[in-house]
């Protein structure tokens, strides 16, 4: 199986949007491309561009949002590390047939319209790996 095309981006959880954005804009001045919810997720997410990748800052919208946990119990930094690749349903069963601890065996709706399943950081000595397949231009994503 060929190398994932690219890496995403770097999530990074924060307690508040608002807070740290100036930060990223004004200080390191990167282009803040959008913002948007993911309900899979229970997040608000901000995605600013950093050359053909990306930076994506995670906000917690509920207590029981995975992100309102990792940041109760590491704070707020670096949460994950997304892979751009062709067909995330392959990659996870692949990953899932050679013994890869997975957190999803399938994949789910992200955000960008996405279809993003996480490998266990178990997998990966610590560090939680997405991997996400986006739709080709032209189409809409997954409905």
């Amino acid at each position: 199986m060929k190398a994932p095309n690219k890496i995403a981006h770097i999530g990074i959880a924060v307690r508040q949007l608002d807070a740290v954005l100036p930060f990223y804009t004004e200080q390191l001045g990167l282009t803040l491309l959008g913002m948007e919810e993911v309900a899979s997720e229970q997040v608000k997410v901000a995605f600013l561009e950093i050359g053909e990748s990306r930076i994506e800052l995670l906000e917690p919208l509920s207590p029981q949002s995975p992100i309102a946990t990792f940041i109760e119990k590491r704070g707020e930094g670096i949460h994950h590390i997304a892979l751009d690749v062709d067909d995330v349903e392959e990659r996870l069963a692949n990953l899932k047939e050679n013994g890869v601890p997975l957190i999803n065996d399938k994949p789910k709706d992200g955000a960008h319209h996405a279809r993003i399943g996480f490998l266990h950081p178990k997998a990966a000595n610590g560090v939680l790996y997405e991997l996400c397949q986006y739709p080709k231009e032209g189409e809409s994503g997954h409905e």
